[in-house]
């Protein structure tokens, strides 16, 4: 990466601005349920404070209050965790911008500050340039470290950058190490693609043709392919306005000597709420009435065989409805055995496929999880995101 990172910036006895990715999910009882994304940042906190800065003053949003504020979106419950998990404590502004948030920032003991939820402003989103300047007034240096909104040109991900010197946190620099080598891969390159749509994947299909030697493809998207091919898909989901598209992209990759490899079998049911009717297909086609939830064995032990002769693995998307723990069996298999590979790169890109990472306990064991869903995919369509754009080049 040829971007200027924290390493590269002078942020003894300074003000360091940083932007996380804290929209972490909470409970009814606003109680946080993951913490992966506090846990992500602690690395590049940790650095600027043991590089002398004089404060790190954290800044991100969290869910979608639309420019107002919203009680039950305050930041408050990212600020006792992240005081737990960094051992010291943390001081929580009640806005983000302004004289009261200078003086506070001034004044405070504490070495880490966080401020209130930066999208109670609309100027936020709007990428507004007086508000990026508001916010850059609190602080000396700029790091952005939120790769999960690297691709919104919002304030405070982009706009921000044109009034402090700046640079990339640690986990932005190895989220675009990794995914740079889901785009320069050591081959056999194998790629899985799943989830609900074909429409959310085109530029991702599109762009890894040119790359990958095996794509594997599950979850409800395939039957959109399947359906395009002339099998039978029952009442599973299908796109049917994107046939066409589905049936060119398998023309594509023939041309250029890619294997698509498609389900051979399914887990189907009569309605996703009726488990106990759950049954495996005898082949290819799906019986009028039913609908496919999951991969069938067949389609598991085809992929598992196609993976071992992998160097590198891009996985996006999950292959099942896997949230269902009926439905589960696919990406619950795929995920163990993607953690099993021996000499492989094994990158997730975010989104669903993280969270099946994290619930079959292989987060750890894989070379790279992605923060960022939205953002990941872009990247992988070969996109420039405007978050790290905004970041200088190394002189």
């Amino acid at each position: 990466m040829n971007k200027v990172t924290v390493k590269d910036l002078d942020i003894k006895n300074k003000k360091v601005i940083m932007r996380v990715d804290y929209n972490v999910p909470l409970n009814d009882s606003l109680v946080i349920t993951d913490d992966a994304r506090i846990r992500a940042s602690m690395e590049t906190i940790q650095y600027i404070l043991s590089a002398g800065a004089q404060k790190v003053i954290l800044m991100s949003h969290l869910g979608r209050p639309k420019g107002k504020v919203v009680e039950t979106m305050r930041m408050n419950p990212v600020a006792v965790r992240l005081s737990e998990i960094l051992g010291e404590p943390v001081k929580k502004l009640d806005d983000c911008i302004g004289d009261k948030a200078k003086e506070e920032i001034k004044n405070a003991s504490e070495r880490v500050i966080l401020l209130e939820n930066v999208r109670f402003y609309s100027q936020e989103e709007k990428g507004d340039k007086e508000f990026a300047k508001s916010l850059a007034d609190l602080a000396d240096i700029y790091v952005n470290d939120a790769f999960g909104t690297a691709h919104r040109a919002h304030a405070s991900t982009t706009i921000i950058a044109q009034f402090l010197p700046s640079g990339a946190g640690f986990l932005i620099e190895k989220e675009i190490r990794y995914l740079s080598q889901a785009l320069n891969p050591e081959k056999p390159y194998i790629v899985i693609l799943g989830g609900a749509k074909v429409s959310d994947k085109i530029a991702v299909v599109e762009n890894l043709i040119e790359k990958a030697d095996v794509i594997l493809i599950g979850g409800a998207m395939a039957y959109t392919f399947l359906k395009s091919q002339g099998h039978d898909i029952g009442s599973s989901r299908v796109e049917e306005d994107k046939l066409d598209l589905a049936k060119s992209i398998l023309e594509k990759a023939i041309a250029k000597n890619v294997r698509i490899v498609l389900p051979v079998d399914h887990l189907i049911v009569d309605a996703i709420d009726h488990p106990h009717s759950k049954k495996t297909t005898a082949d290819v086609n799906i019986s009028k009435g039913c609908l496919g939830v999951d991969v069938g064995p067949k389609t598991i032990a085809l992929f598992k065989e196609e993976l071992r002769k992998a160097k590198t693995v891009l996985w996006n998307g999950p292959l099942g409805i896997f949230e269902t723990a009926d439905y589960a069996q696919g990406t619950q298999e795929i995920a163990l055995t993607l953690a099993d590979l021996k000499g492989a790169t094994v990158i997730v890109g975010g989104g669903d496929s993280a969270a099946a990472a994290s619930l079959f306990g292989v987060k750890d064991s894989l070379s790279h999880v992605s923060t960022g869903g939205g953002a990941s995919l872009e990247f992988l369509e070969g996109k420039e995101l405007p978050g790290i754009a905004a970041i200088p080049d190394k002189k």
